[in-house]
């Protein structure tokens, strides 16, 4: 163990904290986590752990998600400008215009959101439980936030619902390309192809496995092949090494990384832990609004 995690080791034992990360964050980080997973996990462990103080290593969507879900605990976020952009790619007079269009119309907000969009929503869902909390809502009308290409990927399996799209996506995996995609498969034929439903259909429809990070992760540690290409955040090529030394992972494209998300580094966590900052604060009213749709999610989720 180096100096910097010996650093956090001790400071967590001294503030009484717990480190929870994503897949997606730096290697280094996900090393010394207590706890690693996607959007799904983080918000379900959040609402578990014992300690005092929660280190969110991830976006900021994140942190707040942990805070509505704990209000009366402690949330760092290493980083204070470490954001989602697509979290702020809805837009609240939109969602009432739906509102009053449809009116049996469930608002479906996928958790990479803003907490102000989450106060507006009827659930949460991440990739991992969307498509069983859809189906499981009695409204037909369906209007999904803020990412297009997980609605529609949950659409087509869906088509007994009605869902109007928002014009929201991550940069990441929309960069993800069919030709760079289909060159890789060429000089890979064995190689099996799982990606994120939050990539354009022309990738999601060349795919052995759609799924969360969490289910690649499983269905990479559960195949018999011995190579795959991985279109999602290249954060992830950490847990699937670590799991499975005997197998090759390749990148579907260029540019699978989320600057947001490595801006999360072990300097910063010893400083947040050092001295409190930076805190996720929400209004009580706020975060009591912003907290229905993630319960309901949970509960749906079970």
């Amino acid at each position: 163990m180096n100096e910097k995690m010996a650093a956090v080791e001790r400071l967590k034992k001294e503030k009484d904290a717990v480190i929870l990360a994503h897949y997606y964050v730096r290697d280094e980080v996900q090393e010394i986590a207590d706890y690693i997973g996607d959007s799904y996990y983080l918000s379900e462990i959040a609402t578990k752990v014992k300690e005092k103080t929660i280190v969110l290593c991830g976006v900021s969507f994140m942190g707040e998600s942990a805070k509505i879900l704990n209000p009366d605990k402690v949330v760092l976020l290493p980083d204070a400008h470490a954001d989602c952009p697509m979290a702020h790619m809805a837009a609240v007079e939109k969602i009432g215009e739906m509102r009053e269009k449809y009116g049996d119309l469930a608002v479906v907000c996928y958790v990479n959101s803003t907490a102000e969009l989450k106060t507006h929503a009827d659930v949460c869902v991440t990739s991992s439980n969307a498509l069983k909390i859809v189906r499981a809502l009695p409204n037909k009308n369906i209007y999904f936030i803020p990412d297009e290409n997980l609605g529609r990927y949950i659409a087509g399996q869906l088509p007994e619902k009605n869902f109007i799209f928002n014009d929201g996506y991550c940069h990441v995996h929309t960069a993800i390309r069919r030709e760079d995609l289909e060159k890789i498969k060429e000089s890979r034929p064995k190689a099996e192809i799982l990606v994120h439903p939050e990539c354009r259909e022309e990738i999601t429809e060349l795919a052995d496995y759609v799924g969360s990070t969490s289910g690649i992760i499983q269905y990479a540690t559960e195949s018999d092949a011995k190579e795959f290409i991985i279109g999602t955040e290249m954060g992830v090529m950490y847990e699937l090494q670590k799991r499975n030394p005997d197998k090759r992972f390749y990148a579907a494209g260029n540019t699978q990384i989320c600057p947001n998300m490595k801006k999360i580094t072990l300097e910063k966590i010893i400083g947040a832990l050092e001295s409190g900052q930076p805190r996720i604060e929400l209004e009580e009213e706020f975060g009591r609004k912003a907290h229905a749709p993630l319960i309901r999610m949970l509960e749906l989720a079970k």
